[in-house]
């Protein structure tokens, strides 16, 4: 078994958002790639049905060489989701490509002072590290989509209605798999989608910069040695020698036929030298689960 669990806050960590309450507001934006409207609606129900008032941004069903609209657009959508008083969380409708656009237009005090629950995975994966870089807890979790295929119960779906509402998510655990590292380990949870924040890498962005951190690695359409050309890149910078320990979610959509290893053998040998926990196949990623994720929280990983 592997399982994560969320430990008390030490002084001087990462500021945590106010929990919602019935009637609050929550604004769906497309920050990135342009959005089915029939997503959005399954969102807004979604929310709705738990008590949520859902406000869809200006240009988030807008279509703009494919992005949602224009950078400036997008930014417009997101700093007045933040800066807006009534807006008490942002739900991202999908990632794609695009945040990347947005990030050095948010100061670290803007988003300090607007501090809110910020929830996306994929492409979004930019926002969260303009979050963590600014001392700011963020949800790496399912998006419209996401609701709008599972409109009844969910576990990854109450987890996320669970955080939001200050509340602690249950049953962060998963079978182990025989490419499991065991052990245990401490630190701040982070990271996504590998390809979004290994383009990062050298910024003040960078999940390096985060000294004794869980990392948190998915991905999706990206062939075994292109992820492993990423791994690579994190050894040299020195981002996976201040890994405490590892977490591998979903990777998906690649041709599996093309590599003498599977992804998780190939990741397992790049990460066996660290010597940290390191538990495969947890339940996130661009598949049918969706397990919600603290960006910033001080975690426990048992494998």
């Amino acid at each position: 078994m592997a399982k994560i669990e969320i430990l008390n806050e030490k002084a001087g960590q990462y500021i945590t958002p106010k929990p919602l309450c019935k009637g609050d507001k929550v604004a769906i934006v497309a920050p990135a790639t342009h959005i089915r409207a029939e997503y959005v609606e399954g969102a807004c129900e979604y929310l709705k049905r738990h008590g949520y008032a859902p406000v869809v941004s200006e240009h988030c069903l807008g279509n703009s060489n494919d992005y949602s609209g224009t950078a400036e657009e997008r930014f417009l959508d997101l700093s007045r989701a933040f800066a807006d008083k009534e807006i008490a969380a942002i739900l991202c409708a999908r990632g794609g490509y695009g945040a990347v656009h947005l990030i050095e237009r948010f100061s670290p005090e803007f988003l300090r002072d607007n501090a809110k629950w910020l929830i996306g995975f994929s492409d979004i994966t930019a926002l969260h590290a303009m979050m963590l870089n600014a001392g700011v807890k963020s949800i790496h979790g399912a998006m419209a989509k996401y609701m709008w295929e599972n409109p009844e119960s969910n576990i990854h779906l109450d987890n996320l209605m669970k955080i939001l509402a200050g509340g602690t998510p249950e049953g962060l655990s998963w079978e182990r798999t025989s490419l499991d590292i065991n052990g245990s380990a401490e630190g701040i949870l982070a990271g996504g989608n590998m390809a979004v924040f290994n383009g990062l890498n050298g910024s003040r962005y960078d999940i390096g910069n985060i000294p004794g951190h869980i990392l948190f690695i998915e991905d999706v359409g990206e062939e075994v040695y292109r992820i492993e050309r990423m791994l690579y890149n994190m050894c040299l910078n020195g981002t996976l020698a201040k890994a405490k320990g590892i977490i591998v979610g979903q990777f998906t959509e690649y041709d599996k036929s093309r590599n003498a290893e599977t992804m998780e053998q190939m990741i397992k040998r790049m990460v066996e030298p660290l010597g940290i926990p390191v538990a495969f196949n947890a339940p996130f990623g661009h598949g049918d689960d969706n397990m919600p994720l603290i960006e910033g929280a001080q975690v426990r990983l048992t494998v």
